[in-house]
């Protein structure tokens, strides 16, 4: 599927057919109240000691005239999240030590578990946003064929995968040194993420 989809957005990015545009995107938000969830340090996998998770059930309107991805895209770009991709979530737990991501289901059904081998699983479906602090464990356990997701990451940070016990030392020392992104990747400066993850600290 993955190079299926990113033959499909390059054509959809030179045509710019089934995509609203990053300035239509916005109006596919609806208003969502964000749950949160905090975990703590396993062991192996760091997750954030300040900010919680935040996930946004059903926060964007995909409908039938764009492409689901396409729309997950361009409301991210919108408000400056970006180095899309478009395909499913590692099956191994894994985390982000130098940068924050957001996950977006452009189309069918999974269970994933953030937090590591202790933490807690949720089943995501079209439409759910999740939002990872650095140091988040993630990890699919099962999905549909169709499963989707759309990911991106704000413009500070640099990429990284994590993965084992050598890796923690470091992780420990740059988690809580990347910083709150400007933006909430699905409603800008007016989102909860700013407020959630200022008032955790």
């Amino acid at each position: 599927m993955p190079i299926l989809e990113d033959l499909k957005e390059y054509a959809e990015r030179a045509t710019g057919l089934r995509r609203p545009g990053r300035r239509k995107a916005a109006a596919l938000a609806r208003p969502r109240k964000p749950h949160t969830v905090r975990f703590k340090d396993d062991g192996l996998v760091p997750n954030h000691p300040r900010w919680p998770l935040i996930i946004y059930r059903g926060a964007i309107d995909l409908g039938e005239n764009h492409d689901p991805a396409a729309v997950t895209e361009d409301l991210f770009e919108a408000n400056g999240w970006g180095e899309t991709w478009r395909d499913s979530i590692y099956d191994y737990v894994h985390y982000h030590s130098r940068i924050h991501e957001v996950l977006g289901v452009a189309s069918g059904k999974g269970r994933v578990r953030f937090g590591g081998a202790k933490g807690r699983i949720f089943t995501l479906k079209a439409g759910d946003i999740v939002v990872l602090p650095a140091g988040t464990g993630h990890q699919c356990l099962s999905a549909d064929d169709d499963f989707l997701v759309v990911g991106a990451y704000p413009p500070t940070g640099t990429y990284d995968e994590c993965r084992t016990a050598e890796d923690r030392p470091r992780a420990l020392k740059t988690i809580p040194k990347v910083p709150v992104p400007r933006k909430d990747p699905i409603y800008g400066t007016g989102g909860s993420l700013f407020k959630l993850w200022k008032k955790a600290r």
